[in-house]
């Protein structure tokens, strides 16, 4: 998961994408980066941290020029550690291209493979980004064969990388002296969306960004489309899937995406009141509402499914965390010390809300539990006679491929284990999770017009078709040998369902 955007503007665009990247913060805080067009010469700086750090004052004014793009990080391929993996990627051949992408290639290693012995082109990094720029270069060159740059060109070496590329993205290059091109994946997974203001057309990961920036929301880049937007303002736009279907990313809705944005038609925030709502039934089920006297959410993501629930329920909603805005979300962390660490360091608790109380926590997904588990025992220290935990997302039991951190058994604290043994290890009361053909009615009414929901981590049916138990052995061995060279990693609970083995 990461924060894209791109712009071609009559005005300097370095402020522009800075304010963008701002607002697009949450979608990754390892680092940030931009790239700027002056005449046929980019401009670029990027830097691990966050954008406030990354961007100085003498690094914007090295930023001219009305067109460009920029990116904020979150590590899930490559090395999270390196400067090296920061985005956006350049290659000078053909014309000169940058690239940000937001998304996870599955078959990054193959392509890897075909770009040295077939293609002739050298992968200096462990990014996928990397590769999918190179993939993206050789069919342009392909396409063009030298000769002056066209839309229908820039379409053509799009459909050819949706033919050769599998998994999630979705992307935004700058060609110099062109424009800006974006494109999604066939199945939509990640978002992108396209708006105006009087100056020119922005295309961003969330429409937060437009709308923020003075950009009027025009709508969603389809699955499979790619948008090119020359440098004088037009919009050209084609379909370059062979048969694109529209399943977003459900873990948007629930987690990583701003409350205020609204993706392939779904308002994020009226997804998660819709959540609370279905969760309501699922509470009753579990616990009576006269067992409990208060619902307190954990902050932040929580919040609409929280108010919603304790509205039906008739049970007193508090505020009971206060958090601390400067210290990054701790699911998007790398490594399981720097988020238990980090977990006190960023809630506090109102020790007079759950003082004698019989409380009711709601989150809006339970991962690895290190969190849960942290926090259900502040609860306790601060006085609370029970605490009873509802999740706003079913049990996450398989590993997510399509750009979200976790890919592993040992990491998710459902895989391959029942609620009551969840319970004991987060240790709380009660537990009650929302189930996963309700969550997707919860989500997928308020746009009919979806072809369904990647809910892979949820069901385990991968959407791209591509993904199996050999797969999944692979990245697990990969990530650790990545993160804990010295240690062994108990893989047996992971399983696919059976209709996905093989």
């Amino acid at each position: 998961m990461c924060g894209i955007v791109g712009v071609v503007s009559s005005a300097p665009v370095n402020q522009l994408i800075y304010d963008a990247l701002l607002l697009l913060q949450h979608r990754g805080q390892d680092a940030a980066g931009i790239v700027t067009q002056l005449g046929h010469k980019f401009f670029m700086h990027k830097a691990k941290g966050m954008v406030r750090d990354v961007f100085r004052t003498r690094n914007m004014r090295a930023l001219p020029g009305n067109v460009g793009l920029g990116q904020v990080r979150y590590p899930t391929a490559g090395n999270a550690y390196s400067e090296e993996e920061a985005q956006p990627f350049y290659v000078n051949a053909p014309y000169g291209i940058v690239l940000v992408h937001n998304g996870n290639l599955t078959n990054a290693q193959a392509l890897k493979t075909e770009l040295f012995s077939t293609d002739h082109r050298h992968i200096n990094t462990e990014s996928d980004t990397e590769v999918l720029l190179n993939v993206f270069a050789h069919e342009l060159d392909s396409a063009t064969r030298g000769n002056q740059l066209q839309p229908a060109d820039v379409f053509a070496a799009v459909a050819n990388v949706h033919r050769r590329v599998r998994g999630s993205y979705a992307v935004i290059a700058l060609i110099a002296g062109y424009g800006v091109l974006a494109f999604r994946d066939p199945y939509g997974i990640r978002p992108l969306s396209l708006g105006r203001s009087k100056d020119g057309v922005m295309v961003a990961s969330e429409t937060v960004a437009l709308e923020g920036t003075g950009h009027v929301f025009e709508r969603h880049v389809a699955p499979g489309e790619a948008v090119f937007i020359d440098l004088h303002g037009q919009v050209h736009s084609r379909q370059c899937a062979d048969n694109p279907k529209l399943y977003p990313c459900i873990f948007e809705y629930i987690y990583l995406a701003r409350p205020d944005s609204v993706l392939d038609g779904i308002s994020v925030y009226q997804a998660r009141l819709n959540l609370g709502e279905a969760l309501a039934k699922r509470v009753v089920s579990t616990v009576p509402p006269s067992d409990i006297d208060v619902i307190i959410p954990i902050p932040e993501s929580s919040r609409p499914s929280a108010t919603q629930l304790a509205h039906l329920l008739g049970i007193p909603y508090r505020e009971g965390f206060v958090k601390n805005r400067y210290v990054g979300r701790t699911f998007i962390m790398p490594g399981q010390g720097v988020r238990k660490k980090s977990v006190r360091q960023k809630l506090n608790v109102i020790a007079s809300e759950f003082k004698g109380r019989n409380v009711l926590l709601v989150d809006d997904s339970i991962v690895r539990g290190t969190t849960s588990r942290e926090i259900v025992q502040m609860a306790r220290d601060a006085g609370a006679r029970k605490v009873y935990l509802a999740s706003a997302a079913p049990p996450v039991r398989f590993p997510n491929v399509y750009g979200i951190d976790m890919p592993t058994a040992q990491e998710l604290v459902a895989a391959g284990r029942t609620v009551e043994e969840v319970r004991e290890i987060i240790g709380c009361d009660a537990l009650i999770y929302q189930d996963v053909e309700g969550m997707k009615r919860a989500i997928g009414s308020l746009n009919p017009k979806l072809d369904g929901f990647d809910a892979s981590c949820f069901d385990g049916i991968y959407v791209t078709g591509d993904i199996g138990a050999d797969d999944i052995a692979r990245m697990n061995e990969a990530r650790v040998a990545e993160q804990e060279p010295q240690g062994e990693q108990d893989t047996s609970r992971l399983a696919l369902p059976n209709a996905m083995e093989g």
